[in-house]
């Protein structure tokens, strides 16, 4: 009888630590930027063709090659001062100091230059993006998800 009830008890601690692992999971919609593009629960990074640049969604900085080194900036450089952040494609990456494989990326991603036509978060009627800062159908962080979770989203968009 005790042999039973310590395999039901080690089951038991296994199955929930299994659940607990598959309920894991990261999403940062309210802190991508405006400019960012829809689709994208989590994003580390994005790559911005265009520019041969990155963003780090974690930071808000823009990361971007001069003179020899990596720069860190709350700002792209202002050799791209006319560069449109809502129309350029941005490719996201998910990995750890993506910019280290500038090299790779700048070959993998170049087909994307000049490629417009990609939805803007700011243009998204999808109610988990209304939490970002300055979307145009905003409210309280925490509020969209909320509203989608009770099933108020119109039925639009894949749920």
């Amino acid at each position: 009888m005790k042999r039973l009830f310590i395999t039901l008890l080690l089951a038991i601690g296994f199955i929930s630590l299994r659940s607990s692992a598959q309920v894991s999971i990261n999403v940062n919609i309210g802190s991508q930027p405006l400019w960012g593009p829809v689709g994208y629960d989590y994003v580390d990074y994005y790559y911005l063709p265009d520019v041969e640049s990155y963003y780090y969604v974690p930071k808000r900085q823009f990361i971007y090659f001069d003179n020899g080194r990596w720069n860190f900036s709350v700002s792209l450089p202002s050799r791209y001062r006319g560069y449109d952040l809502y129309n350029g494609y941005k490719v996201v990456i998910n990995s750890r100091d993506a910019y280290r494989n500038f090299d790779n990326d700048r070959v993998r991603y170049a087909k994307y230059k000049k490629v417009k036509g990609q939805k803007a978060i700011r243009y998204s009627d999808d109610p988990r993006y209304y939490e970002v800062k300055g979307h145009p159908h905003g409210m309280p962080p925490g509020q969209a998800k909320k509203m989608h979770s009770k099933g108020h989203g119109g039925g639009k968009g894949k749920h």
